[in-house]
């Protein structure tokens, strides 16, 4: 027997029917805010992420599916969509004509970290993009749907939003020397990664999870008392905007990007219901991330939402049954089989689920079927049944049966349901 590979898993049942319904709230709700989905390929260049999401980073050094093509040519499975969208957006040269760019992806991402609850080697993220934008209310605007994501999903109430500033480049060498000096005094009780982000990207140090890190920290500088005066303002902007989209959030001192084209807004959607994966959406401004991937300067901000978790919060939340068939016709071979593929083709073209027994068994046999399809109503197209043009209709919650014209009985059902 075949099993399947470490990390990666089936999604089935009740979890697809919540799969089902998030991606159906997920999509209504991006072209509520016009996004436009853009597909995008599974397999990029290894170069793609080196550039797109840095060298340094754990999931280039450590997680991507990386691995040698037939022409010798690097290639990966993509770990995220943000450099894999911009390295389409570059290429297509969407940039022109000038414009606002606003595009939403949906798919499946690999990473090979080690798997534990909440966290799979096959994940599935949404996550938008918008290009050509510089603004605080876009900022804003893109925290919003975020925010509204959740709300839609019905977990709302599960989830909080935390944002802060990172500053620019014209603010933020100040503050590295200032971070760097504090973490210096401290490097015997930083953790190896973090002695080696330090002479890197030393705001990475800000998010690691080693404990003895972690104390260290706390009393680290952080970037908001070192923005510039268009930092501030930005911020500020983006705060009042956040208020009149009516957001709830925090300022998260500590929340950091461990990347030189992250600039100003960073944020975070997180939860408490989920052990130590506590993240469930984040994003930011990434200005120099199109130029860096060959194309002109154009600012960009975007985010990611983990569909894995915001389905394992849905689930605790409420308990969403398939209701499977709306309606179970028992029919017989040679008396009433025709007429019973007539009626499931009318029923379906009405968007009515109708279910049959296949094989036409016994009566005895379809009525159980009809059972364990949890139809709310069941049709019995018998020999007396179609010699008076009727079909017999039992409401299967209540047990109540009666007769129906057969030419009525897909307006009688449709009105029941």
């Amino acid at each position: 027997m075949f099993s399947r590979v470490k990390g990666f898993r089936d999604i089935y049942g009740e979890e697809a029917v919540y799969w089902e319904r998030i991606e159906r709230i997920f999509k209504e709700t991006f072209h509520t805010f016009n996004f436009r989905e853009f597909i995008l390929p599974v397999l990029e260049r290894a170069d793609v992420f080196h550039r797109g999401i840095g060298d340094t980073t754990d999931i280039v050094e450590k997680e991507m599916f990386a691995f040698k093509d037939r022409d010798d040519t690097m290639v990966a499975l993509r770990p995220e969509g943000t450099a894999s969208l911009v390295r389409a957006y570059v290429e297509n040269k969407l940039y022109n004509p000038t414009s606002v760019r606003k595009y939403y992806y949906i798919g499946p991402m690999f990473r090979r970290e080690r798997p534990q609850k909440g966290r799979f080697r096959q994940f599935y993220q949404a996550g938008v993009e918008v290009f050509g934008a510089d603004g605080a209310a876009i900022d804003a605007e893109v925290i919003y749907l975020l925010r509204t994501l959740a709300d839609k999903a019905g977990i709302g109430d599960m989830v909080t939003m935390e944002i802060n500033s990172i500053g620019c480049p014209e603010c933020r060498p100040a503050y590295y020397e200032t971070l760097v000096a504090y973490f210096e005094q401290h490097k015997d009780g930083l953790c190896e990664d973090c002695k080696r982000r330090l002479g890197k990207n030393p705001m990475r140090i800000l998010d690691c999870k080693v404990e003895s890190c972690r104390a260290i920290t706390k009393d680290a500088p952080v970037m908001l008392d070192y923005l510039c005066g268009k930092c501030e303002i930005h911020f500020s902007d983006v705060k009042k905007y956040l208020t009149a989209f009516g957001v709830e959030y925090n300022v998260n001192k500590m929340m950091v990007r461990g990347l030189d084209y992250y600039v100003r807004t960073a944020f975070e959607m997180v939860t408490n219901h989920l052990g130590a994966q506590n993240a469930v959406g984040a994003g930011g401004r990434y200005d120099g991330l199109i130029k860096l991937l060959g194309g002109p300067e154009i600012p960009g901000i975007g985010f990611a939402l983990g569909i894995d978790r915001l389905v394992a919060l849905a689930m605790q939340k409420d308990n969403i049954k398939d209701k499977g068939a709306d309606v179970f016709i028992i029919a017989f071979k040679d008396i009433s089989d025709v007429k019973c593929a007539e009626l499931v083709k009318n029923f379906r073209e009405r968007s009515i689920i109708a279910e049959i027994d296949y094989a036409f068994r016994a009566m005895k046999k379809q009525i159980k079927s009809a059972d364990s399809s949890g139809a709310r109503f069941t049709l019995i197209l018998g020999d007396e049944e179609m010699n008076r043009g009727e079909a017999s209709v039992k409401n299967m919650e209540t047990g109540e049966q009666t007769s129906v014209k057969l030419d009525a009985v897909v307006d009688y059902i449709q009105n029941k349901l």
